[in-house]
């Protein structure tokens, strides 16, 4: 089971961190991914840690601002997003992956749970 939380509203160039906190299997050896999906738009998948804590980027235009990381002693995996866009307007998933890394291509991802979204609104 996954949670994520921490959304709220936030101001252009500002940053902001949310959380996954993960429950009911053995976290430190699974991906984690994180999707978002804006108004209208599809869910995207946007970056990914593996069980080593490597970050892998789906979406240039998080690279640079966006980083993920784990503190398996807490079962949590936190998105630190830097330099927050409105474009960056969207609900955030967290997704578990049964893989212990970061596939390229989704059809592999191995995703077989979501966390409930957190709304991340990017406004003045």
């Amino acid at each position: 089971q996954l949670q994520a939380s921490g959304g709220g509203l936030v101001q252009p160039g500002g940053s902001h961190v949310l959380s996954c906190a993960a429950s009911g299997f053995t976290f430190e050896d699974v991906a984690i991914y994180w999707f978002r999906q804006a108004p209208g738009k599809e869910r995207e998948r946007i970056l990914c840690i593996n069980r080593n804590g490597d970050n892998t980027y789906y979406r240039d235009s998080v690279k640079g601002r966006f980083t993920i990381s784990r503190d398996n002693a807490k079962n949590t995996v936190y998105l630190q997003m830097n330099n927050l866009k409105p474009e960056d307007t969207a609900v955030y998933y967290c997704a578990l992956s049964d893989r212990s890394y970061c596939s390229l291509n989704l059809k592999y991802a191995g995703i077989v749970g979501w966390g409930r979204g957190t709304q991340v609104t990017v406004s003045s």
